[in-house]
């Protein structure tokens, strides 16, 4: 058995990785310190031990360090096990039997949302949204669930042209400004709400599943069928009893992969 002194050393690198993992890029060995209010000369030796486990790289000639390949190869053996979508398959089929509407499990690639898992009602009707289909996360519910809470530049940085705004109907927003009403909007609503901007005749509402940092890593989203009055435009509708059920699971599956809702 370890020594129990190794506990807190140990507990210090995984803070180290991290500080590391939570930043768009390289930081300082002061950055880490500061951050994590230890001495620089701990500091240091942490990231001298974790840089000889190939968990941490240093870049010589800009003074900072980043994730190495190891940290790399544990963040691939995890998505391998699959263990977010084991966790949520159970607690999406119990959404489907609640609400009767087909539910689905989605996840930022690039700007586009990819569907993971695919829960049908007894009688399901035909979506485009099927498992490893990719679709403009601007338009998707999913999508905004997660992109609402991303920092702006992060989402500008996805988002960095007119060209990325591709529409799939006459719905949905056309340009930056317009996309960052609407996540604010939607931020201050609770839950996203998509409706005809992806297939006519059809409306989603979802929420994000958030991890250990308060990051959004995925959202929940339930789709139903729906038609607004004008069909020339978004008629408000934004289903807050829906919207309910669909937080409840969404925060149930942030609690059992061990993350906690933004503060």
């Amino acid at each position: 058995m370890g020594r129990s002194s190794d506990v807190p050393a140990l507990r210090n690198g995984l803070a180290v990785l991290r500080v590391l993992g939570g930043r768009a890029g390289p930081v300082s060995a002061a950055t880490v310190a500061r951050e994590l209010d230890l001495p620089r000369s701990t500091t240091y030796h942490l990231l001298a031990e974790l840089e000889s486990a190939g968990f941490v790289a240093h870049l010589t000639d800009e003074r900072r360090y980043g994730l190495g390949i190891a940290a790399f190869e544990l963040g691939s053996a995890y998505l391998r096990h699959d263990p977010l979508e084991r966790l949520a398959g159970p607690l999406l089929r119990k959404l489907v039997d609640r609400v009767g509407h087909t539910a689905h499990l989605g996840v930022l690639h690039g700007n586009e949302s990819l569907y993971l898992i695919k829960e049908r009602p007894a009688r399901p009707e035909t979506l485009v949204t099927e498992v490893g289909v990719r679709l403009p996360a601007h338009l998707t519910a999913s999508g905004r669930a997660i992109l609402a809470h991303l920092p702006a530049p992060h989402v500008r940085a996805l988002f960095p042209t007119a060209s990325a705004f591709v529409l799939r109907t006459d719905r949905g927003p056309r340009g930056l400004a317009e996309l960052r009403r609407t996540l604010s909007a939607e931020h201050r609503l609770g839950w996203a709400v998509e409706d005809g901007m992806v297939t006519p005749g059809f409306a989603s509402v979802a929420y994000p599943v958030f991890d250990h940092g308060g990051r959004p890593m995925a959202a929940i989203s339930v789709t139903l069928r729906h038609h607004c009055p004008d069909e020339t435009t978004v008629c408000g509708t934004n289903w807050p009893e829906l919207a309910v059920d669909v937080q409840r699971t969404a925060a149930e599956l942030t609690t059992r992969i061990g993350g906690q809702p933004a503060g």
